[in-house]
């Protein structure tokens, strides 16, 4: 009865392929307990891309029957996912799902989120990390985080005409018609790469969701410091800024010309 099942439930739903990409730098000591809880049903390819690591992230993932692009030099978050995009476009994924590497989001819910994104529910799917207070700062997250997290949110929300729970997750599902669309290789290449991403994804209406995803805190996770943290808030408030210059015509900004559209009426007339 359940491969009847199954069956069905696959035959109702649009398929396609699915690639999970990873963007790594220094990723060794976690890859494979994050590869661990991934479903290997619901995941076509795992392309990882190694920012210019020093440990032994690129052997650890060939071991494991990754797809693995090395960059020479390291390009920085953002330059990492657009490396990440592309390739996964690239490999004919139907739907691309941004992970981790560093086990501090819990990857069995990507099954979930594709789900969300074959029923045709949403184009963009987040991970939230803040289901409630005690549950975030349980997992670890610092309490200055969680703050800054919930003022920079409630911001892009009011700004972005969103409800969202974690505009800063690093748990990510697109379908392939986003990243077709948006000029992402004109977005930086530092951490601020999400912010322009998800602002794009809102500026072409795009249907953006999110669900919660457990996360941990350790050691060994990612993250940036208190400085840098400061320079990313800033860096997400100019992005919202020229959200609303260019929804106005203000001043137009390529970030927020379509790729598909590149030669049409519209950005003719924004570019002169």
């Amino acid at each position: 009865m359940e491969p009847m099942l199954a069956e069905i439930e696959r035959s109702c739903f649009p398929q396609g392929k699915t690639i999970v990409v990873m963007p790594a730098y220094n990723a060794a000591s976690t890859l494979e307990k994050t590869l661990a809880d991934l479903p290997a049903e619901v995941v076509d390819e795992i392309i990882l891309v190694d920012d210019g690591s020093t440990d032994g992230t690129v052997a650890l993932a060939l071991q494991h029957g990754l797809t693995v692009v090395k960059h020479k030099e390291n390009r920085g978050y953002g330059g990492n996912q657009k490396t990440c995009y592309q390739y996964a476009l690239d490999h004919g994924a139907e739907y691309v799902v941004m992970l981790h590497p560093d086990y501090q989001y819990d990857s069995r819910v990507v099954g979930i989120a594709i789900q969300l994104l074959r029923l045709g529910i949403c184009d963009v799917v987040l991970g939230s990390r803040i289901r409630t207070r005690q549950e975030a700062l349980a997992g670890g997250m610092p309490a200055w985080k969680y703050l800054a997290n919930r003022l920079l949110t409630i911001t892009e929300n009011i700004a972005l005409g969103q409800n969202l729970g974690d505009f800063h997750s690093g748990f990510r599902a697109y379908r392939r018609e986003v990243l077709e669309t948006i000029p992402y290789e004109h977005n930086s290449n530092d951490f601020v790469f999400d912010s322009q991403l998800l602002a794009q994804a809102v500026y072409f209406q795009f249907r953006v969701g999110d669900i919660p995803v457990p996360v941990r805190y350790f050691p060994e996770a990612s993250s940036i410091s208190f400085k840098r943290c400061v320079k990313y808030g800033m860096g997400t408030l100019a992005v919202l800024a020229r959200f609303w210059a260019q929804r106005l015509r203000i001043r137009p900004s390529k970030i927020f010309f379509s790729k598909k559209n590149d030669h049409d009426t519209e950005n003719r007339v924004q570019l002169q």
